[in-house]
């Protein structure tokens, strides 16, 4: 797996020097051929905000495209993003992916629309995935998207169920439609459950300012701020600054509630994983490997890729044991998991 990383200007390189260096990084993991690999034995990631490493969300795009190259006999590539990139560079960036045959070229987050927009209708042969947004479509676009709501339903229910101060915690990374869908299902859900039970929500940045995907000593901040106004449970939807409250809530020995990936298992946060009740997973890896596998196939995925409860695409990890131990919870939560299948609940998507 080819891995391409963006280099940061440092010292005396001036802003424009920098942004040189990230067009050769990019541009130098394309081949010389213009047409994409029709029978998809290459293929590209281009990582969201934090890239490879968050232990969440990008890592979980990853690990599809490790599983493809091991199932599916492919060869990939991935792409990093730099700090404070524009618009601009993600085009460029995409557009040498696509440039160098590889088919399908993955945007990871919703933060690829405009530039998926823009190179999708230059590279009609080649199919571009973007994973949580649904506003650019095209013949050639897939979009993967998940009912996060759904699953921060589940997870609300198992806070309001294992909280004994009754406040719990909600720490969103950056304040976007996204995001507020992981609060509106985490808050519809406590409440549903315990209309007793306080929720302290909080955003750690505002668009366009988006370090609150990557910053962790932001969630560590936030985290703390949450613990001393009494809650015991605290839900991070932050990326890489989720990291940070994952910390600060295991040090005050109180519970966490992980994001996209499963926590518990992730080895970057192994010291604190005790602490991490459970995890509103997102199939982003399966999501992954079955657009990957599609463009092999010869039946490309294009249009809406929804994954909800329904079909296991979001839910809760049962990873630590002393979650599985808790059966009233787990009752609780599977309960609740059939009446939304079942229509008899209707999670919000905004608060």
């Amino acid at each position: 797996m080819r891995r391409i990383t963006s280099i940061a200007a440092a010292g005396v390189m001036s802003a424009a020097l920098a942004l040189g260096v990230t067009a050769c990084g990019d541009s130098s993991s394309s081949s010389s051929s213009s047409s994409p690999d029709s029978k998809g034995s290459k293929t590209a990631l281009a990582y969201d905000i934090g890239g490879r490493g968050d232990q969440s969300f990008n890592d979980a795009a990853y690990a599809g495209l490790a599983k493809a190259e091991k199932e599916l006999d492919v060869k990939g590539t991935e792409a990093e993003p730099s700090d404070g990139e524009s618009d601009a560079d993600k085009v460029q960036r995409l557009t040498s992916l696509a440039r160098a045959g590889n088919n399908p070229v993955i945007g990871v987050g919703f933060a690829y629309a405009p530039a998926i927009k823009k190179v999708a209708p230059k590279f009609p042969k080649t199919t571009f995935g973007i994973i949580d947004d649904a506003s650019v479509t095209g013949p050639n676009i897939a979009n993967i998207v998940f009912n996060e709501e759904q699953g921060s339903y589940l997870a609300g229910v198992a806070a309001a169920k294992v909280t004994k101060t009754k406040t719990v915690g909600f720490i969103g990374g950056v304040e976007t439609p996204l995001i507020k869908k992981f609060e509106a299902g985490f808050t519809q859900g406590v409440k549903d459950t315990d209309s007793s039970v306080k929720v302290i929500s909080q955003y750690l940045t505002q668009p366009p300012n988006f370090d609150g995907f990557s910053k962790p000593d932001l969630g560590k901040a936030a985290a703390q701020g949450q613990l001393d106004k009494k809650a015991d449970v605290v839900y991070s939807a932050a990326g890489l600054a989720g990291s940070g409250a994952i910390e600060a809530v295991s040090k005050a020995g109180k519970w966490n509630i992980g994001v996209d990936s499963d926590q518990y298992n992730q080895k970057g946060l192994a010291a604190y994983k005790e602490s991490i009740l459970t995890s509103v997973t997102k199939d982003v890896e399966d999501s992954v490997l079955n657009l990957i596998k599609s463009v092999k196939d010869g039946k490309p995925q294009s249009g809406e890729v929804r994954y909800g409860l329904d079909k296991d695409g979001v839910g809760l990890a049962t990873s630590n044991p002393a979650f599985t131990k808790m059966t009233d919870v787990i009752s609780a939560v599977d309960k609740a998991k059939q009446e939304i299948i079942d229509g008899k609940i209707t999670v919000k998507t905004a608060p």
